[in-house]
């Protein structure tokens, strides 16, 4: 949707269309120096550009890691991915259609006209028609028409986006993305989940089936190097766009490591390459063992993407621009978000001396303005907490929402200042026992403080019920 583009943020933003444009570029380049065409090389690009939605998300999901720094930043890079497949897709047709500038030209403007004809279509059909008739029924009582609405609109763009001669694919996105942002997104979301996992399974059943196994076998050291070197560049690639950003190293890294797989609509752009002769059969079977690879391999590099980023950074500190301070602080803040700010300002007019460390370049300013030492860095590497002097700190605040990156600062604080008070921030419930086995004195949960507080209110509003106005 417009409101979950605009909260990523133009640094967000700004890192995902990077990294598509250089990831197509370099992948391309790399190609023709191989003997491939120019759109043969462009069509490899393309693909080696996308990442796994469907795998990367799943598994950060699971992990509760969407919300770590590399996570938000992946989950950033896949929307923006998500919204290249559009242009890509027309891409694609332009490069299997051919001919002459003027074809091409001509071809350009029919496939945009007919695929604005399209969005319009299906704008005005869910958000201004499905809205006035089902307005007028209850959806608890007719959960049916939820999934009716959902399957036809997918069907029926796709059919229609093969009449008018688009890519059927494309006429699909686009009914997923008007879905997704329609005013029925969350009820159609929960009510075709099942057949979402169906489709997924199929889907994913039919790339496999192009494969071919014994062509894999017989091409192994070329599928296992090119699978190498696609992982280490495309994490390359994405750790300089965002280190240029100014994310920190682990981060940036942990990032690349994230997205460093091909993802699943190579196989939808694949397709018409290899059946209008842009790419030949020998280069279409080795994207695809190589994509069917890098998605093989991806469940065990995304969960891990934090731990092998910061062993490879080997020092923390080159991930962060913490100063050497000889001075040490009384209390130390480690996340300076909307919760660490509420618990500093306790601390504005007392003589107490503050360290905020935060890898956000906002949060430290923040920090800096209210009169507080604020530090750029990685609180969950060793090094940048020792070089905050922790041994003389009287307690730490620990804000950071993610859970593992929260648990691996506390150990590191106990174990660096076994004196301190520490107090943690428990995004959920299930997570307090954890902290607290791992040496937090204070475990103040986010679940538990509103729903204290929506009872303290309840309670104050039936001692004296206030007519709503």
């Amino acid at each position: 949707s417009v409101t979950r583009v605009k909260s990523l943020g133009r640094r967000s933003l700004g890192g995902g269309v990077l990294q598509v444009v250089i990831t197509l570029v370099v992948a391309g380049a790399a190609a023709m120096a191989f003997g491939q065409s120019l759109a043969a090389a462009t069509a490899i690009g393309a693909m080696v550009a996308l990442s796994s939605t469907a795998v990367v998300l799943r598994i950060l999901m699971e992990r509760a890691q969407v919300e770590s720094p590399h996570g938000r930043n992946s989950v950033a890079v896949l929307l923006v991915q998500d919204m290249a497949v559009v242009p890509l897709a027309v891409l694609m047709g332009l490069l299997v259609g051919g001919g002459t500038f003027g074809e091409v030209a001509a071809n350009v403007s029919r496939i945009v006209l007919l695929a604005t004809g399209l969005v319009v279509a299906l704008y005005l059909l869910l958000n201004k028609l499905a809205v006035k008739v089902l307005g007028t029924l209850t959806l608890e009582r007719n959960r049916e028409l939820t999934i009716i609405m959902s399957v036809a609109t997918g069907l029926g763009s796709t059919i229609a986006a093969h009449a008018i001669g688009i890519s059927p694919a494309l006429g699909a996105f686009i009914a997923g993305m008007f879905l997704g942002a329609s005013p029925f997104a969350t009820q159609i979301r929960a009510d075709i989940s099942s057949l979402r996992v169906v489709l997924l399974t199929l889907f994913f059943g039919a790339a496999g089936m192009v494969a071919d196994p014994i062509w894999i076998l017989q091409h192994l050291p070329l599928v296992l190097g090119l699978l190498i070197l696609l992982t280490v560049g495309k994490t390359v690639i994405i750790w300089g766009i965002y280190r240029a950003l100014g994310v920190s190293t682990p981060i940036a890294l942990a990032t690349g490591i994230c997205l460093a797989q091909i993802g699943e609509f190579a196989f939808v752009l694949a397709k018409p390459a290899v059946d209008n002769g842009v790419i030949d059969t020998e280069t279409h079977l080795l994207m695809v063992s190589v994509a069917i690879a890098s998605l093989f391999v991806s469940p065990f590099l995304v969960p891990k993407a934090g731990r092998i980023a910061g062993w490879l950074t080997r020092r923390a500190s080159q991930g962060s621009d913490l100063g050497e301070h000889t001075e040490s602080a009384d209390i130390v803040i480690v996340g300076f978000g909307p919760a660490g700010q509420v618990a500093a300002r306790s601390f504005v007019n007392l003589p107490t001396r503050v360290l905020v460390i935060d890898l956000n370049h906002d949060g430290v300013r923040r920090a800096r303005q209210l009169g507080f030492r604020g530090e750029i860095g990685d609180a969950t590497q060793f090094d940048v907490l020792e070089h905050a002097h922790l041994a003389a700190v009287k307690a730490v605040i620990i804000t950071i929402p993610h859970f593992e990156s929260a648990l691996t600062i506390l150990q590191h604080t106990r174990r660096l200042a076994p004196q301190a008070h520490c107090v943690v921030r428990s995004r959920y419930a299930r997570h307090s026992h954890d902290f607290r086995t791992a040496g937090a004195h204070a475990v103040f949960g986010d679940e538990e403080q509103i729903g204290s507080a929506l009872g303290v209110h309840l309670e104050a509003w039936l001692a004296n019920p206030l007519p709503h106005s």
